[in-house]
C-alpha cells in the first residue's frame, strides 16, 4: 500500500443510470477508510488525498447531481454526432472541437493523474485532449455506444457490466468485468425501513413504476389507464419523472381515498430510491443500464420496456435479463394493452416472482464500485 500518493482523478461522464451514478458509486468507494477488493486493500492515506473534477457537458443533466455531492464541477462543449441531420451535424462537429481546446485548458490547470469515463459524448473531446494521460472506461450498458466505442480506443483499461460485454472489445484483451457499481445510498434500506419511509401498508404487494429521470410517457399512461384495476391488487410506488408530474399528481388527487392510500407517487427520488427498491416486489420501467446493477442488488423481478427511440442497448439490457429468467420484456407500442395482463398475472404468482427474484440476484456484483475504484488506483500508480 502506498499511502503517500495524492491522487488527482478527472471525472466525465454525462446521463444519470448510465454515466453519473456509476461513476458517483465508484468516488464513494474511492473515500472509504479502505477500499477492500478480493486480491487486496488499497487506502489513501486521508480524504484530502483525493483531488476531484467532475467535467460535464453545458447544460448537461449532470450538474445538480454532482453538485449535489460536493464535487467541483466544470462544462466543456460537446454534442453527439450518431444519427445528427446533415443540417445539425456541422455545429456539433464545431462543438466537439470547441470542447477539445476546453478540455486542454481544463487538463493543464487540473494536471490529472488519471481519467474516469463512464458514458456520453461528453467525454470524447476530454479523451481525445488527455489521450496521453492514464484512463479507465467503465462501460455500463451490455453494449457501448457510438461515444463509448470512440472512448475504448482511446482507454488503457476498460470495465464492463456483464462478460456480453467482451464481444463489442474484440482486439482487447484488459477487458476486465467488474459488474454495475451500485451506489451505498441504495443499498443501506431494508424491507422494514422501506416500508416505513415509502408510508407502505402490510397485507398487499408492491409494484414500483420507474421510467428514468426524466420519465417515459407510454409507462405513465399506461399506468394511469389501468391505475383504479391496479390498485385492488396492489400498492403502487411511482416515480414519474418531472415532465409528467402535473398529470400524475392530477390523478392521484382524483382518486378515491381507499385507493389514494396505496398510491404513492412521486416526480423523482434521489437516495429514497433504495427505499423504494427494497420495497418493491415488482418493478415496471425502462431497460437504461441501472438494471443490470440495481435490479440484481435488491433480487428485484422486473417487467421491462425498452425505449424503442434510442440505440439498440436498452432492447439487449432487457433481453440479457429475460433470457436468464429474471425479467419479462414488452415493446413499447404495446404496453397499453399488455401492462394489466402481465402486472396481473405476476402479482397473482408468488412462485414465478420468486423464480425471478432468485435469477435477479444471481446476477448481482456487489464488488463492483470496489473493483473499478481499485483499477483506477492501479492506474494512478497506487500498487497494493
Amino acid at each position: 500500500m502506498n499511502g503517500g500518493l495524492t491522487v488527482r482523478l478527472l471525472i466525465c461522464a454525462g446521463g444519470t443510470g448510465g454515466g453519473v451514478y456509476p461513476a458517483l458509486a465508484v468516488l464513494e468507494q474511492l473515500k472509504a477508510p479502505t477500499l477492500k477488493t478480493e486480491r487486496r486493500t488499497l487506502s489513501l492515506s486521508k480524504p484530502d488525498d483525493l483531488k476531484l473534477l467532475w467535467v460535464g457537458g453545458e447544460g448537461g443533466m449532470e450538474a445538480e447531481l454532482v453538485k449535489r455531492q460536493g464535487i467541483p464541477f466544470a462544462t466543456i462543449p460537446a454534442a453527439g454526432v450518431h444519427g445528427v441531420g446533415p443540417k445539425q451535424l456541422p455545429r456539433n462537429l464545431s462543438l466537439l472541437t470547441r470542447g477539445v481546446w476546453a478540455s486542454r485548458h481544463i487538463l493543464k490547470a487540473f494536471r490529472p493523474d488519471v481519467l474516469f469515463f463512464t458514458g456520453g459524448y461528453v467525454a470524447v473531446p476530454m479523451a481525445v485532449a488527455g489521450w496521453r494521460v492514464p484512463t479507465l472506461l467503465h462501460v455500463p450498458d451490455i453494449e457501448p455506444g457510438l461515444a463509448l466505442k470512440t472512448l475504448a480506443r482511446l482507454a488503457d483499461r476498460i470495465t464492463v457490466t456483464t462478460e456480453s460485454s467482451r464481444k463489442y472489445f474484440p482486439a482487447r484483451s484488459d477487458v476486465i468485468v467488474t459488474g454495475y457499481p451500485v451506489r451505498s445510498g441504495l443499498t443501506k434500506w431494508n424491507r422494514l425501513s422501506a416500508y416505513k419511509k415509502m408510508k407502505l401498508g402490510e397485507g398487499l404487494p408492491v409494484l414500483l413504476v420507474f421510467g428514468g429521470s426524466k420519465g417515459a410517457s407510454t409507462i405513465n399512461n399506461a399506468l394511469l389507464s389501468n391505475l383504479p384495476t391496479l390498485l385492488e391488487k396492489c400498492q403502487i410506488i411511482h416515480v414519474s419523472g418531472e415532465l409528467n408530474w402535473p398529470t400524475v399528481k392530477a390523478a392521484q388527487e382524483n382518486l378515491p381515498t381507499k385507493q389514494a392510500n396505496r398510491y404513492h407517487a412521486f416526480p423523482y427520488l434521489h437516495e429514497e430510491m433504495g427505499a423504494a427498491l427494497a420495497a418493491a416486489d415488482l418493478v415496471l420501467s425502462r431497460a437504461g443500464a441501472s438494471t443490470l446493477g440495481e435490479f440484481p442488488f435488491f433480487g428485484l423481478p422486473a417487467i421491462l420496456v425498452p425505449y424503442p427511440h434510442a440505440w439498440r442497448y436498452q432492447k439487449i439490457n432487457a433481453d440479457y435479463l429475460a433470457q436468464r429468467g429474471a425479467a419479462i420484456v414488452i415493446e413499447d407500442a404495446r404496453l397499453k394493452n399488455e401492462l394489466l395482463p402481465v402486472v396481473s398475472a405476476l402479482l397473482e404468482n408468488p412462485v414465478k416472482r420468486g423464480a425471478m427474484c432468485a435469477a435477479m440476484r444471481n446476477l448481482a456484483h456487489p464488488q463492483a464500485a470496489a473493483a473499478i475504484a481499485n483499477q483506477l488506483l492501479a492506474l494512478a500508480g497506487m500498487k497494493g
